[in-house]
């Protein structure tokens, strides 16, 4: 009878491998891009979103430390062309700031449209603030009705190539900050969608009750 030595042997390999695979810093989940769509309306195109990402423990750690975060979506779109290049027809950007406030214990979330310059970009911009970091990430990762495109700007008889990036932008860090993480896979936060574009109709909303009706009457009073 052969001993059940090595096959015990190469379980235990395998588990502790598979152990220290989980446990290994920098393989969290890949970012994603989900539940992506895209909308026409009457005042132009719509997007809505949720990127879905771990973040890691080196970028919370900094946020504890006072270092704010920037995270940026940026949304092009191109007219499908055979005969050359795809020419651009639209493209939108958005930046999301993300910062812990150490005297309330509370995070907040600033909106930007475009790209941020300087701490001057940010006066005029939508921001919130939450009690939690899973409820400040929940905000970034959701985009909901963002318009990317005017109405005009997209023939509904041609075909067109939507390209979706979002990243960490370590450009927006402070210099110094930026050359100590040079090159580390847990500042690594980027995820893009390109397929072709697949325009959805907005949904219809309820129709408003006219100030002037009268409501029908009942069957008692129309007994009267």
């Amino acid at each position: 009878m052969k001993s059940a030595l090595p096959s015990v042997l190469a379980r235990c390999l395998l588990g502790a491998w598979l152990c220290l695979l989980l446990a290994a810093p920098g393989l969290a989940a890949p970012t994603q891009i989900t539940q992506l769509r895209v909308e026409r309306a009457d005042d132009g195109v719509h997007l809505s979103a949720v990127v879905r990402f771990e973040l890691p423990a080196a970028v919370e750690e900094a946020l504890l430390k006072g270092v704010a975060v920037f995270f940026v979506i940026e949304a092009d779109i191109y007219r499908d062309r055979w005969y050359w290049t795809d020419p651009q027809v639209s493209s939108a950007v958005r930046t999301l700031r993300l910062a812990y406030q150490p005297l309330t214990g509370q995070w907040r979330v600033n909106i930007v449209p475009g790209l941020i310059a300087s701490s001057s970009g940010l006066r005029a911009t939508l921001n919130q603030n939450y009690d939690t970091l899973g409820e400040a990430l929940s905000a970034i990762q959701r985009t909901a009705r963002w318009k990317i495109a005017e109405a005009g700007d997209l023939d509904p008889a041609s075909a067109y190539t939507l390209d979706l990036n979002f990243r960490l932008d370590l450009s927006q860090l402070p210099r110094p900050f930026q050359i100590g993480i040079a090159g580390q896979r847990d500042w690594t936060i980027a995820a893009q969608f390109k397929d072709r574009l697949k325009l959805l109709p907005a949904p219809p909303a309820s129709a408003p009750v006219p100030l002037s009706a009268t409501p029908p009457a009942t069957a008692s009073e129309a007994a009267r």
